[in-house]
């Protein structure tokens, strides 16, 4: 991440939501949860946390993120 020159705050908020995505799913590894699993995860923050459209998109980013850059595996 700091290679493709993101502040450093938004580095430790996509680490936030990396690490709250593996931790509700019992510490899987991302590579072994997909498009269901991700959607699951987000529409439990959306509707049991009731986060803000805003952190949505931000979590959702996070996610995308982790998926495109680090697994080299696409959501959607």
């Amino acid at each position: 991440m700091f290679l493709k020159q993101y502040f450093l705050r938004a580095v430790f908020i996509y680490l936030k939501w990396i690490s709250a995505f593996i931790h509700f799913h019992d510490k899987r590894h991302p590579l072994s949860m997909g498009d269901n699993e991700v959607e699951r995860c987000l529409a439990h923050f959306a509707l049991k946390v009731n986060v803000s459209p805003q952190t949505q998109a931000t979590a959702f980013n996070s996610l995308s993120f982790l998926y495109k850059h680090i697994t080299n595996k696409p959501l959607f």
